[in-house]
């Protein structure tokens, strides 16, 4: 992909990383040393913990054509959480930014700061490669907010079918830029270095988010798409609300990595009206994006002032080309549409294969997600959360979702997340983690009344609490775990 971008386009530029601006053919150069660099260690993986930028493309493609697996970890990570994950990568290469250089010191086997390994890669003699297409291009861990962190293998085939199933090759307008706020270490950092490569989008990195430098990037690089997650796009819409700031150049602006509250989508699209949205879904083993909801789709939806139409805006949209989705009950066979259940998918982007278990997928090539959803007669998905999240009170099972959706819509509600907690009565009951408004204060028994007039009483909320943030990763998933932790070590010490 490099190589193609390199010879179709090679004054174009290609990456801009702070001072740092590299052409297409500059970075295919650079690419060559690092490459060579890699495979003078002899490494079985190339690990990087930083903050990305250029040396994400650098590094995935070095890693590429020295046939090793790449992998971006967590730098917000502790010492120990880090050091847990290299020993469970072999023969590690560490390529560390200097300010995470202590940390892993003595982990792996060979350790290279940023610039060690820039300068390295700016004077090696080029090398180029090219791996088998099913060995693995790269090992991501998963969040681990439910389980231990598991270690995805995904291949060369697994990302350039993904890669070239939704994106055409240099359909991007010279004048286009995308800017990379994702973290290095999610699917979507990878995904966006390959997508943006391969169409000819000039990647714009903001390495540490700021919502004000969020907006300024995107009026100083005339930027024209860009990717966020949820907690990236309250604070970019907070800002633009009180700053009273344009952005004429944006064009497109995807969101994902996980559910958006849907007042802030509506509140997004009402304020920047010229604006294509687009809702992506995708997990690390599916290689990203399996399903999107498109910019016409939204403003339909956002339009429509009830029924399936209007719901939609609630969807993740509809799978990708190469994508087949499947809803599956406990028993294993396939539900019809409206109906709720486990989803499935299959695809050559699909990987469902991890380092230390192996493939999970079944003997048709299906992989079970763990994520509730249902399809709608239209084909819209909707993602009612994890399987593991599932409440299970007096026998009946509730999904948190549907009491998150109707929550968050109550004026004085800003963020919520519910969750079950163990009861001797009812087996688990229901508990609301509410942050308000800001200035509002919620009563607890009008907001368990706002459920009650739109769910069945068993949905009702058992108890509300209130907090002033929710614990979340960097990709906005609510860290549910932590919070059922404090809650049952706020009992006892009650």
């Amino acid at each position: 992909m490099l190589e193609m971008a390199a010879s179709d386009h090679p004054d174009r530029v290609a990456v801009v990383d702070r001072e740092t601006r590299l052409t297409a053919a500059q970075l295919q150069d650079i690419v060559g040393g690092a490459a060579s660099v890699v495979s003078s260690t002899d490494a079985d993986h190339v690990v990087y913990v930083g903050t990305g930028g250029v040396m994400m493309p650098l590094l995935l493609f070095a890693s590429a054509q020295s046939e090793v697996p790449f992998t971006p970890l967590n730098y917000r990570l502790s010492r120990d959480g880090l050091r847990q994950l290299i020993g469970r990568l072999p023969g590690a290469l560490i390529v560390v930014d200097d300010e995470y250089a202590e940390t892993v010191a003595g982990a792996g086997k060979v350790l290279m700061t940023r610039a060690e390994f820039m300068l390295a890669a700016g004077t090696a003699e080029p090398t180029v490669g090219f791996p088998d297409a099913e060995s693995v291009a790269v090992v991501l861990f998963t969040s681990g907010t439910t389980s231990r962190p598991k270690a995805v293998e995904l291949t060369h085939n697994n990302l350039t079918s993904y890669v070239t199933g939704t994106v055409d090759f240099a359909s991007a307008e010279p004048s286009d830029a995308s800017l990379i706020c994702v973290p290095p270490y999610h699917i979507a950092g990878v995904g966006a270095v390959l997508s943006n490569v391969y169409a000819g989008r000039k990647m714009a990195y903001l390495r540490q988010f700021d919502a004000l430098e969020w907006v300024h990037l995107v009026n100083a690089e005339r930027v024209t798409t860009a990717t966020v997650v949820p907690t990236m796009l309250d604070r970019i819409v907070r800002v633009i609300e009180s700053e009273s700031i344009r952005l004429p150049t944006l064009r497109n602006l995807a969101y994902g990595g996980a559910k958006v509250p849907l007042p802030l989508v509506r509140r997004a699209l009402d304020l920047l009206p010229d604006v294509g949205f687009v809702n992506a879904y995708g997990l690390t083993e599916t290689s990203s994006t399996i399903a999107v909801l498109t910019p016409g789709d939204h403003r339909v939806a956002h339009r429509a002032v009830q029924g399936s139409v209007a719901r939609r805006l609630g969807s993740v949209g509809r799978p990708v080309p190469g994508i087949e989705i499947q809803i599956r009950s406990e028993d294993g066979s396939v539900l019809e549409p409206g109906e709720t259940g486990e989803l499935y998918v299959r695809g050559e982007q699909v990987s469902g294969r991890y380092a230390e278990t192996g493939s999970v997928l079944d003997v048709d090539g299906w992989f079970p997600t763990k994520d509730v959803a249902s399809i709608d007669e239209d084909g819209y998905l909707f993602i009612g959360g994890r399987s593991d999240d599932t409440i299970i009170r007096g026998g009946e099972n509730i999904s948190p979702a549907e009491v998150e959706d109707v929550l968050v819509e109550h004026p004085d509600v800003r963020e919520v997340t519910v969750v079950g907690m163990d009861d001797d009565e009812w087996g688990q009951i229901i508990v609301a983690v509410v942050v308000p408004v800001g200035g509002a204060t919620p009563d607890p028994e009008n907001l368990r009344d706002h459920v009650r007039r739109s769910l069945r009483g068993s949905r009702t909320p058992d108890r509300v609490v209130f907090r002033d943030v929710l614990p979340t990763t960097a990709t906005g998933k609510v860290l549910r775990r932590q919070i059922i932790e404090e809650l049952e070590a706020a009992n006892v010490d009650n």
